[in-house]
């Protein structure tokens, strides 16, 4: 009997792994989950085997891979961007130790190669200014990868490295190289889980707020504009990034969005449904400089036209059919 492939997820517990986890499942992958914390009940029962254990930990790590040599890894922890503003160090460790470390791991495993998919972002973007991130409008791939912010310098560092070594095959008798693929996604909105210290959280950080009843105050100004993307797209899009055949990718490094809008337009679309909801804007300065240095909207027409994205929620949507129904749920 065939044996069922097996999935690594690092940072399970986290806002993207608690959406993945059950959707690799349903797929019939047996599931190795990894991350600092006990996963919930409910997810650990989804799972060959859950693992409490640091990504910084690579004998552990190592041992890990060879005892269920897995034929995909989804490297999903790390130290998001506001956390990484506060803590550059500890970031750097997280995001780039850790991220290299599994990466040479996975590119010398035996038998390979692995395919590894790396969740990147709209930080590794740094335009100069918000006029300047106006007239540009939606970037392509290769335009303004100069990150102001150190998260975005990790991860574009990292979607570097895993390129490279994509490239490189490993002496002979290291293993079978690795097959390294990356979206960057933009900020995600999730009715499942609560934010976590990114800075594109004020959008489903109002969401939230309004659903709960409680006041909100946004930390960025009311025409800030970046692109969005729902957590049930942004699996399903990494998914069939998994699932696309090599031969059809022309780049390992994709763009992916649902829909761009302005911080006044989410609370407009918050207002629809919860029109008692209280919402003020009081700009930070320090997350404000980094919004408006990423890009107002992605292009993202290499990832329709190779692995076939199509996202199922613009800003209507979002709201209508995914957010509002299952918040109501959660908070009634």
């Amino acid at each position: 009997m065939k044996r069922p492939p097996i999935a690594l997820v690092t940072g399970a517990g986290g806002e993207l792994g608690r959406v993945l986890l059950p959707e690799l499942s349903r797929r019939g992958f047996e599931v190795v989950a990894l991350d600092l914390a006990a996963l919930p009940r409910e997810l650990a029962a989804l799972c060959r085997e859950t693992v409490q254990l640091n990504i910084l930990d690579l004998p552990a790590l190592q041992l890990l891979l060879r005892r269920h040599q897995p034929t995909l890894v989804f490297h999903l922890a790390a130290l998001l961007s506001a956390h990484a503003e506060r803590d550059p160090e500890l970031a750097h460790r997280v995001n780039v130790e850790g991220a290299l470390g599994l990466l040479k791991l996975c590119w010398r495993l035996d038998p390979g190669p692995v395919r590894f998919l790396f969740p990147s972002s709209i930080a590794v973007y740094g335009l100069p200014d918000v006029a300047v991130k106006g007239e540009q409008g939606a970037l392509k791939e290769w335009q303004w990868t100069t990150p102001r912010g150190v998260y975005g310098c990790n991860k574009l560092y990292c979607e570097l490295m895993g390129t490279y070594l994509a490239r490189r095959p490993p002496a002979r008798g290291e293993g079978d190289g690795l097959d390294f693929r990356s979206i960057r996604f933009p900020g995600l909105i999730s009715a499942e889980t609560l934010p976590t210290g990114g800075t594109t959280d004020y959008a489903p950080e109002m969401i939230h707020a309004a659903a709960r009843g409680e006041a909100y105050s946004c930390f960025v100004r009311e025409d800030s504009r970046l692109p969005f993307m729902t957590m049930p797209d942004a699996v399903e899009a990494l998914l069939r990034l998994t699932e696309a055949d090599a031969e059809r990718l022309s780049t390992r490094v994709y763009n992916v969005r649902g829909f761009s809008c302005s911080a006044a337009e989410i609370r407009d679309e918050v207002l629809r449904s919860f029109p008692a909801a209280r919402i003020a804007f009081e700009p930070r300065a320090e997350r404000q400089a980094i919004v408006d240095s990423w890009p107002a909207d992605v292009d993202d027409s290499r990832a329709r036209r190779d692995f076939g994205l199509a996202p199922r929620h613009g800003l209507a949507e979002a709201f209508g059919d995914y957010l509002v129904p299952a918040l109501r749920r959660r908070y009634a």
